[in-house]
């Protein structure tokens, strides 16, 4: 399955100080990924994906009183690679490589 989520402590308006020790939690889980301006996309079985955002939503909760999680769930069974493969997908139709 592909997983995007976002979080964030409520701590002041400057949060990368917090994001980047959760990204560094996400690189050490070992789990294919990719950051963008406002979230981090992941792939891998239910259990190591669901335990690695409550891991990361942990850590932001030792660190401020308010944490807000989003996520996005797409559970595709038949497919792997899906990060790149989703966005290959879309650069197919169109032609062209897209930004990333």
């Amino acid at each position: 399955m592909v997983v995007e989520f976002s979080m964030w402590p409520m701590v002041g308006a400057s949060v990368s100080e917090h994001v980047a020790k959760v990204i560094k939690m996400v690189d050490e889980s070992g789990l294919p990924y990719k950051v963008n301006a406002m979230g981090t996309v992941v792939e891998g079985e239910w259990d190591e994906v669901m335990g690695l955002i409550k891991k990361c939503h942990q850590l932001l909760a030792g660190q401020a009183e308010r944490v807000i999680t989003e996520i996005s769930i797409d559970d595709r069974k038949t497919r792997s690679n899906r990060i790149e493969g989703k966005v290959a997908s879309i650069e197919k139709v169109l032609g062209k490589e897209i930004k990333k």
